[in-house]
């Protein structure tokens, strides 16, 4: 195993991450998906109109995937989430919490064609518990009409530490497609400058900023994953997003004081944000009632 050589395929926006965390590993860069959300149309609706382009980049991504496999003698692919990274040639396997796609009225129609592309794989990987009373994406993460699922437990590149003092009051972790990122961003900055607390907001993007804060804000754009780990220990309270990546760090840390701002009109992020809320310490809050919102 020690002698396996791993090489990333990433993009030009996931490349911040695995720069800082895997600068040793080798990397090749793979078509975006360059999925852009609405803020007036549900995701379901705003994916359902860009299925062409998004077929198409599927149908690139195969040419791709078989091009890398001759040129760095891959033997087994890992796809994370990527419909077209499954080969006939090598062993394929997807990852995914959501195995039970989340769309609304849409919901039979879009689990359909997610599980088309999962079957031209030779296994599925979840990380999430198998144990339905556990699992920490509910419904999401189960669907017993698929075969060769292994439950892996939750994933998390960050690290439980001791905790320090003099942490923030507010951490606010930003992550998701733009404009709402952006978005998001704008508001809870406007919000913090209006508090004497003390606040750390994590952009998670490099792209650059205008905003004026006040000292006893603190902005960074992509920290490493111990800094990450330590700023989310020391802080009082999180607030976040309700990704599944996120809410997987949160589990690894044992963080139990969140607020979460499901990103508008995505269905899976509103169910795994009601579903977290009933966990002592979740609040839920809607991005459309965050006027009422306050840093206090």
């Amino acid at each position: 195993m020690a002698d396996n050589v791993v090489v990333l395929g990433v993009t030009k926006t996931t490349s911040l991450i695995f720069d800082e965390e895997f600068s040793q590993l080798q990397k090749v860069e793979v078509i975006p998906y360059n999925i852009k959300y609405s803020k007036a149309l549900p995701v379901a609706v705003k994916l359902l109109l860009d299925a062409p382009r998004i077929f198409n980049v599927i149908k690139q991504e195969r040419k791709q995937l078989e091009q890398i496999i001759k040129d760095y003698k891959i033997d087994v692919v890992i796809s994370d989430n990527r419909f077209g990274m499954s080969s006939k040639n090598v062993e394929s396997i997807y990852i995914s919490h959501q195995l039970n796609v989340q769309a609304g009225i849409f919901s039979e129609f879009a689990n359909k064609i997610h599980h088309h592309y999962i079957k031209q794989f030779n296994a599925v990987w979840v990380p999430d518990f198998e144990d339905e009373k556990l699992c920490l994406a509910g419904k999401l993460s189960h669907h017993h009409a698929l075969k060769n699922v292994k439950y892996l437990g939750p994933l998390s590149r960050l690290q439980v530490m001791s905790s320090k003092e003099n942490g923030s009051d507010y951490l606010c972790l930003l992550s998701g497609p733009e404009p709402l990122r952006t978005e998001l961003e704008r508001i809870l900055i406007e919000k913090a400058n209006q508090s004497d607390k003390k606040i750390c907001i994590v952009r998670g993007t490099n792209k650059k900023r205008k905003s004026f804060v006040n000292k006893n804000i603190t902005i960074t754009d992509a920290p490493s994953a111990n800094e990450l780990s330590q700023w989310i220990i020391d802080s009082k309270i999180v607030v976040c997003r309700s990704g599944y990546s996120t809410l997987m760090d949160l589990h690894q840390l044992n963080k139990q004081s969140c607020v979460l701002i499901p990103t508008p009109g995505q269905e899976e992020q509103e169910y795994l944000a009601n579903y977290w809320s009933q966990k002592p310490g979740f609040k839920i809050i809607h991005e459309k009632d965050l006027k009422s919102f306050s840093f206090s």
